[in-house]
């Protein structure tokens, strides 16, 4: 967390992004048209009769070479992922200024949280937010599409919890609670009691929507180079991009739940597959216990390699990891 945090306060002096020639040396353009019109892929899943997937590993991971000025925060944001995701994924790589000629990894690729598929599911250890929606064309097919996250900072916590979104707002205008206020004051010397909508300082960004927490929100930002970081006030922050997509799709009255799974377990093409996250919060204990657990919830225990499970655990690298043995993914067809 304190990485995160030194971090975002160099993106905020400027630090953190290094300008390119758009198009120069070929390939994606990070610049804020790029960014815009991104690809931000959704996944129709088949459900069963109860509701849930019958396949719960979404994606594929990918790979990139980097370039003379590139910066991991400019292929997250282009690939659509958070600074935790793309960090986590590539230990050792120099996030502002990485050798160029370099292969990341693109950890494109998840296991769906467990176990609500209806609405928005935003699961904290992993600062990603996944929309879930019934297909307008099939009843037994269900849409997801997933975004990467800004969460709270540890003094100020995003909470778990059930909501739903009670109001939405374009240029929404910030009160800025007292508490916040006077944090402001303290640490330089801000004493504005609110920020007008549209302003380039508002955190909200361009657009709200409003939980019946009121509280926290899931909104934009001012500062997009803090996604997949702890440093917000508790609120659940996205790339401009990316709420400017998801806001029009999303009615009131949408069901909202804040989870927290470090590891979660899913199934693809018979195979099982393990993804760990950090514990940021400090709320699991034991990744391995919270494995087990996951693993028997998900009813998969005699379908999983126990070291295989050990490695994933202690790479904690954010990816789906196959835990099957080699035996019994042959005997699926994968």
């Amino acid at each position: 967390m304190r990485r995160a945090i030194v971090l975002a306060a160099a993106l905020v002096a400027g630090c953190g992004h290094f300008p390119r020639v758009p198009g120069l040396l070929g390939g994606p353009t990070f610049d804020e048209a790029g960014f815009a019109a991104k690809d931000i892929p959704t996944y129709r899943l088949r459900r069963e009769p109860g509701g849930a997937p019958t396949e719960t590993v979404i994606g594929s991971v990918r790979h990139y070479k980097i370039r003379q000025g590139d910066t991991l925060l400019d292929v997250a944001r282009y690939y659509d992922l958070g600074y935790n995701e793309i960090v986590d994924a590539n230990p050792g790589v120099d996030a502002f200024v990485p050798p160029v000629g370099t292969e990341v990894v693109l950890p494109t690729a998840s296991v769906l949280p467990c176990c609500s598929y209806e609405g928005i599911v935003v699961n904290i250890p992993e600062m990603r937010l996944y929309y879930f929606r019934p297909d307008p064309d099939d009843a037994r097919t269900i849409r997801v599409t997933a975004y990467p996250v800004g969460l709270g900072r540890d003094d100020w916590r995003t909470p778990r919890g059930k909501f739903r979104v009670r109001a939405k707002t374009v240029n929404p205008r910030w009160n800025i609670p007292e508490s916040i206020r006077r944090e402001h004051i303290r640490e330089r010397g801000d004493d504005r009691t609110f920020i007008p909508g549209g302003d380039p300082e508002n955190p909200l960004g361009k657009y709200r929507l409003q939980l019946t927490r009121s509280l926290y929100g899931i909104h934009g930002t001012d500062i997009p180079w803090g996604v997949g970081m702890q440093v917000t006030h508790g609120c659940v922050r996205l790339y401009p991009e990316d709420i400017e997509r998801l806001y029009p799709d999303v009615p009131i009255g949408t069901p909202v739940e804040f989870v927290y799974q470090p590891v979660k377990v899913g199934r693809r093409r018979g195979a099982v597959y393990v993804e760990v996250h950090r514990d940021i919060y400090k709320y699991t204990g034991s990744l391995a216990k919270a494995a087990r657990r996951a693993i028997a919830h998900q009813g998969v225990a005699s379908d999983v390699d126990a070291r295989r499970v050990d490695a994933a655990l202690k790479e904690a690298a954010g990816l789906p990891v196959r835990v099957s043995p080699d035996d019994r993914v042959a005997r699926t067809g994968e």
